[in-house]
């Protein structure tokens, strides 16, 4: 007898509306740092090394942002490891190699966190490396 599957797959409209609700995260996001005078350069990131959720960008402050969308904020926070932090980190410094616009910037990593009911909260200086 085949042993059970330890987590059935998720059905493909579970899929989309996770998805959506993470695009709709990552505009309420944006609009968030886009308020606080930031120019959000790029979104979804892909390098060798991980995802950027948002690089934005105010005089020569760039910022990594990892965007969570949780039913709460503690969440949300929670969910942003050790183990996610340090690829971040990787992906970042991958990435400001690279981009002639990001030359000689100071880089800050920041949390924005969306709740289930649609509130952000963005926290700047969320770690260091």
């Amino acid at each position: 007898m085949p042993a059970p599957s330890p987590c059935p797959a998720e059905p493909p409209q579970a899929k989309v509306r996770a998805e959506r609700a993470g695009r709709l995260a990552e505009t309420l996001a944006a609009w968030v740092l886009r308020l606080k005078g930031f120019r959000v350069l790029e979104r979804r990131v892909r390098t060798p090394v991980g995802e950027i959720d948002l690089v934005a960008m105010r005089g020569a402050l760039v910022l990594i942002v990892e965007v969570k969308r949780r039913p709460t904020h503690a969440e949300a926070l929670a969910a942003v490891t050790p183990r996610q932090r340090h690829r971040l980190a990787r992906a970042a410094a991958w990435l400001m190699a690279r981009d002639a616009r990001l030359a000689g910037a100071d880089m800050r990593f920041d949390v924005v966190s969306v709740d289930k009911w649609m509130r952000v909260r963005h926290l700047s200086d969320a770690w260091r490396e």
